[in-house]
């Protein structure tokens, strides 16, 4: 795969909340693999905030199962999905397509009907796209991020530029 097209997400949105559900769904998508820090709450929680709660009632309510895909060393992603009573696979590797492989195969679910949703180009968009599968990058949920992905954010800019997304 071209290192351009495996960064570029095939959507991108304001936030979780604006993307089209009954789009995914007419395209045949069930199920979304979700990022955590700065895409459905801050950078480094501890717990889900409200936003977070919405958005998984939301999407389950919607019928799609969902699975939190986090690059997290400890228990704290997983203990953030069990607070909002979803599956999790830790130590993802992103970018490397390993740990949304690991999703699909907890969840039951092929390639084509997943979506990998998050903030970051050189995380979520290469490990989604690396797996094959559709990606929607949302922006930020907060200005706060650690400082590794402070770095990143400028390259992640001339990407954004260079792709026109």
């Amino acid at each position: 795969m071209n290192i351009f097209k495996a960064m570029k997400p095939d959507k991108v949105y304001k936030g979780v909340n604006d993307i089209p559900l009954d789009e995914l769904r007419s395209m045949g998508k069930t199920c979304l693999l979700l990022d955590f820090d700065n895409t459905l709450g801050p950078d480094h929680a501890t717990r889900p905030d409200q936003y977070a709660y919405d958005f998984i009632k939301k999407i389950t309510d919607a019928g799609f199962s969902c699975c939190l895909v986090s690059n997290a060393k400890s228990g704290r992603s997983s203990g953030i999905a069990k607070l909002l009573e979803i599956p999790c696979v830790t130590y993802a590797h992103k970018p490397r397509p390993d740990g949304v492989n690991r999703a699909l195969k907890l969840l039951g679910k092929d390639r084509n009907e997943a979506v990998m949703i998050g903030d970051q180009i050189f995380t979520d968009v290469i490990a989604g796209r690396l797996a094959s599968v559709y990606t929607i990058m949302v922006e930020k949920y907060s200005s706060r991020e650690i400082w590794y992905v402070i770095l990143k954010r400028p390259l992640e800019k001339i990407v954004r530029l260079i792709g026109r997304f």
